[in-house]
């Protein structure tokens, strides 16, 4: 199985990020949508535990940062749902399969169909083409990126960051992100967006637990730099497509206008030989899923 060529390799350290188009077929997208399609439909979440999934920083300590539903998600197949989907008892106002804004943190530890295409060949084959010795997977998401919902300026719009300010390692640079478009992505529907060459950037900001017996269970350290708009690019790409994603390269995507909706699987990868990963991250290995090596 070949793994990136020299050009693709010099790109990517370039840019900070690289698009890798027809990684996936029509029907390994299909797999995965027929497959997160059940889990929903399954789906059983407690009023109470219904927590709206927001990249604004007050939102985020508000909602998410004093939620154990969402703190304790690293290690489980948990559900976080878009702005304005409840009524006040927590029942649902849209149906709830359009309700959902991603499903995080283990798919890749616990779904079988999610764990086959994770550590595939061709995913092994392309972490070993970037030179990675001992890869682990810290977290994976299927991100739904509704149609017409959500906030933030517009319908599930993703303001711009660094991965590392939420997966932050000594030393930096051994974080990537491997996000699959299982739908096209487009400027209508929301596509990502970066700088390129803002990888070699440092973080400013980053978002750590708080200190036992905080109001909220994370807090934000530093703040995020003043990207300068102008130098973001848009990067549409078709259904299959693999966006291979720095972990200091700045990104956003905009709000999904159309109507119809921007689905990816998205996990990321940290090289663990010679790395610390903070233990202020939100996120932890757990003594029932330790960060599973990529390499089977």
């Amino acid at each position: 199985m070949a793994g990136l060529s020299p050009a693709q390799l010099q790109k990517f350290q370039e840019d900070g990020f690289l698009v890798v188009e027809g990684f996936l077929s029509a029907d390994e997208c299909v797999a995965l949508q027929q497959r997160v399609g059940e889990i929903v439909a399954g789906m059983d979440v407690p009023p109470h535990c219904r927590i709206e999934f927001s990249t604004q920083e007050e939102e985020q300590l508000r909602a998410q940062g004093s939620a154990d539903y969402f703190l304790n998600s690293g290690d489980k197949i948990r559900f976080f749902f878009e702005k304005g989907v409840f009524d006040k008892k927590g029942n649902f106002l849209v149906p709830p399969e359009k309700s959902i804004n991603k499903i995080g943190h283990a798919l890749h530890a616990h779904d079988p169909v999610f764990k086959g295409v994770t550590h595939s060949p061709k995913v092994q084959a392309l972490a070993r083409s970037l030179g990675l010795q001992m890869p682990v997977v810290v977290q994976s998401m299927y991100i739904f990126k509704q149609p017409h919902l959500g906030g933030e300026g517009g319908p599930a719009a993703v303001t711009p960051h660094q991965d590392a300010t939420f997966l932050y390692t000594e030393p930096l640079g051994r974080v990537l992100g491997i996000w699959i478009a299982l739908e096209d992505a487009t400027l209508e529907n929301g596509c990502l967006w970066f700088i390129p060459g803002s990888h070699t950037s440092e973080v400013s900001r980053r978002m750590v637990r708080a200190p036992a017996g905080s109001a909220t269970g994370t807090r934000f350290l530093g703040s995020e730099p003043a990207w300068d708009d102008s130098l973001f690019v848009p990067t549409p790409v078709q259904r299959g497509a693999l966006v291979l994603i720095h972990g200091q390269v700045a990104h956003r995507s905009e709000q999904n206008l159309s109507d119809r909706s921007r689905h990816a699987y998205t996990f990321h990868l940290m090289e663990a030989s010679g790395t610390t990963w903070s233990p202020e991250n939100w996120l932890q290995p757990t003594a029932e899923l330790p960060f599973p090596a990529l390499y089977t």
